[in-house]
C-alpha cells in the first residue's frame, strides 16, 4: 500500500487483546493561525521576538544548491556584533546534492562560511505555543539535504535480531496477510491428540505458542502467566466442542473478527496434529489455579513503576550518549564546518530549550512527517557534512541531546489541520491494523480498550499515552539507546512483521499519532526501561 493511502492497524511487541484506540483528534475551536513550517526551527518560548531579519547577500542557485534549501539570517541578538559578511565571487558549478567538500580557504569555502553565518540565525523567529498549536512567523527556513535517503541503503534489519523472513505477512506499508475464515474447520469424528505431548506446547514455551504469555492455565501453568486472555485453568467444564477448540486455536477469526489470539494454525505455526494435542490437553482442565508465589497471579501482581534517576549518569548509561552527543556537536565535519559554529552559544539549551517537545512536524518539502532523528541528519548533512545516518549510533545520541535539552518543556505537536492531519489519521490507522505472522496490531498491546495495562509474557503491556515522552530510551535488556524508530522496528519483528528502514514515512505517521496522544505531558529523555 503507498504510504500516503489510509492504512488500518499496525505492530505490538507481544500477544494481547480487542477494540480499537479511540483517541479523538484534536478540536479545532477557532480558526488556526498561520503555521509556521516544519523545516523551520523557531525561537523558543520564552525569549524576546528578534528584530526584523537582516537579509542575506544574495546569493547564486549553485552556492544555494550546496545545502539543498533555503536559508536566511536573523538580526543580531542584543550585545552581538552585526554580522559583515565577506565579498562573494561565484564558485564553480557544484553537484547539486554531494558536492565534494571544499579545500579550506578556497573560494567554495568562503560561500559556504557565509552560508553557516546565515544558518546561525536559525532560531530568529517568534514563536508562541497555545493550546498545542504553535504560532508565529520564523524569518527564514532551515537548510536539510532533501535527496536520497536517510538511512542506511539497502535497509538491512540489526545484527542479532530474529533473521526470519516474514514478506508474506502484513506490514505496515501493505496488507498481505491471509483473510478471516468464513467458516470453522470441519472435523471428522472425535479428535484424537496427545494431552502429554500438548501440555508440553501449551506450558514449555519451546515451540511456536507459549499459551502461558496471555493465559492463566491450571496448577501447572503458574510462572508467570499473563492475563490478556481469559483463564483456562477450568476449560474443560466449559462444555466447548472439539470442533470449537481446535478451531480457536487454529484461527480463532472464524469466531471473533477482532480477536487478539494470533491464528497459530492459518499462519503455519502450529501443525495440525500439535494443535491436536493441544486440545487434548485442555479437556483435562477443570481445577483452579493455585498460586504459591501472589507474584505469580497477574490479577494481584503490583503494576511496575521505574523509579530510577533516569538523569543520573551512574543510573542511566544512556546519559552517556548526551555526553557523546556534546563532543560531535563541535566535532568539524568534511564541510570544515561544525554544529556549535553556526549555534554558538555559550549555552545551546537557550535556543533548543523546546524544540524537540514540537516534533515530529509535518514537512511540505519532503512530503512526510519529520522527526528528530531525520532532521539531525538532513541539516547536518546540509551544513557540516556529517553522515549521522538513522539507525546508527551517533544519530540516536544527537537526538537524545537534542531531546535532553527540551526536558521539561510540554509536548505540543501540531495535528490541527491539513496535511499534518491527514498524516495523524494515517498513523491512527496503522495503529490499528493488524500484521505479521501474529496478526497483531499496536493498539492490541497497548490500547487501554484491548490489552493495555494487562500482563503478558511477564510484561506489563503499557498504554500508548506517555509511550513517547522518554525516546531515545536506554534499554536495558539490549544494552542499547534505542529511539522511538527503533522500537517501532522491533514491534514490527517481534510479532512476525518486516520492519521498513527508520525513515519510512509509516513510521513518521505513527511516530506523529502517538506523539499527539501524550501532548500536555513533559520530555524526559533519555529514558531507562528493560
Amino acid at each position: 500500500m503507498p504510504h500516503g493511502a489510509a492504512p488500518a492497524s499496525a505492530s505490538a511487541e507481544s500477544p494481547a487483546a480487542p477494540a480499537p484506540m479511540e483517541a479523538a483528534p484534536p478540536a479545532a475551536a477557532t480558526p488556526a493561525p498561520p503555521r509556521v513550517p516544519l523545516s523551520t526551527i523557531p525561537q523558543p518560548p520564552g525569549q524576546s521576538p528578534a528584530p526584523p531579519p537582516v537579509a542575506p547577500p544574495m546569493m547564486s542557485s549553485q552556492q544555494l544548491q550546496l545545502f539543498n534549501g533555503p536559508m536566511g539570517r536573523r538580526a543580531p541578538l542584543p550585545g552581538e556584533a552585526p554580522y559583515e559578511p565577506p565579498p562573494l565571487e561565484p564558485p564553480a558549478a557544484p553537484d547539486a546534492h554531494e558536492a565534494s567538500p571544499p579545500p579550506r580557504g578556497s573560494r567554495r569555502s568562503k560561500a559556504i562560511a557565509v552560508v553557516l553565518g546565515a544558518v546561525s540565525g536559525l532560531i530568529g523567529g517568534t514563536l508562541v505555543v497555545e493550546a498545542g498549536r504553535m504560532v508565529g512567523e520564523a524569518n527564514r527556513t532551515t537548510p536539510m539535504a532533501i535527496e536520497g535517503p536517510a538511512s542506511a541503503q539497502p535497509w538491512k534489519r540489526y545484527a542479532g535480531w530474529p533473521a526470519d523472513d516474514f514478506t508474506k505477512f502484513s506490514d505496515v506499508s501493505a496488507v498481505r496477510s491471509s483473510p478471516a475464515p468464513k467458516a470453522p474447520r470441519k472435523l471428522a469424528g472425535p479428535l484424537a491428540g496427545d494431552a502429554a505431548k500438548g501440555a508440553d506446547l501449551t506450558l514449555s514455551g519451546r515451540g511456536a505458542a507459549n499459551c502461558l504469555a496471555c493465559h492463566v492455565v491450571g496448577d501447572r501453568g503458574t510462572n508467570l502467566p499473563g492475563n490478556v486472555g481469559p483463564d483456562l485453568s477450568e476449560i474443560a467444564k466449559r462444555g466447548h466442542s472439539d470442533e470449537y477448540l481446535y478451531n480457536y486455536v487454529y484461527d480463532a477469526r472464524v469466531y471473533n473478527a477482532g480477536t487478539v489470539m494470533p491464528p497459530w494454525g492459518a499462519h503455519g505455526l502450529l501443525k495440525d496434529e500439535e494443535i491436536r494435542h493441544i486440545v487434548a490437553y485442555l479437556k483435562t482442565l477443570a481445577v483452579p489455579a493455585r498460586f504459591k508465589n501472589p507474584l505469580d497471579d497477574p490479577d494481584k501482581r503490583p503494576v511496575p513503576k521505574e523509579h530510577r534517576d533516569n538523569l543520573d549518569p551512574m543510573v542511566n548509561p544512556g546519559m552517556w550518549a548526551i555526553d557523546k552527543a556534546k563532543e560531535l556537536w563541535s566535532a568539524k565535519g568534511p564541510s570544515g564546518a561544525s554544529c556549535a559554529a553556526c549555534h554558538h552559544t555559550p549555552d545551546p539549551e537557550l535556543r533548543f530549550k523546546a524544540w524537540a517537545a514540537s516534533m515530529p512536524r509535518w514537512d511540505k518539502t519532503l512530503g512526510k512527517v519529520l522527526g528528530v532523528e531525520e532532521f539531525v541528519f538532513r541539516h547536518a548533512k546540509a551544513t557540516t557534512g556529517h553522515a549521522w545516518l538513522m539507525g546508527g549510533d551517533d544519530n540516536a545520541s544527537m537526538a537524545a541531546y537534542l531531546r535532553n535539552l527540551a526536558n521539561g518543556a510540554t509536548i505540543a505537536v501540531d495535528v490541527s489541520g491539513g496535511a499534518a492531519k491527514e498524516a495523524w489519521a494515517r498513523g491512527k490507522a496503522i495503529m490499528e491494523r493488524k500484521i505479521g505472522r501474529l496478526n497483531l496490531a499496536c493498539a492490541d498491546c497497548h490500547s487501554v480498550q484491548k490489552s493495555a495495562n494487562r500482563w503478558a509474557r511477564g510484561q506489563w503491556l503499557a498504554d500508548a499515552k506517555g509511550f513517547t515522552v522518554h525516546f531515545p530510551t536506554w534499554r536495558t535488556s539490549r544494552n542499547q539507546l534505542w529511539d522511538i524508530r527503533r522500537r517501532f522496528q522491533w514491534c514490527n519483528v517481534a510479532i512476525g512483521a518486516t520492519d521498513l528502514p527508520p525513515d519510512a514515512g509509516e513510521y513518521g505517521d505513527l511516530e506523529l499519532y502517538l506523539t499527539s496522544l501524550s501532548n500536555g505531558q513533559k520530555l524526559s529523555v533519555p529514558g531507562i526501561r528493560p
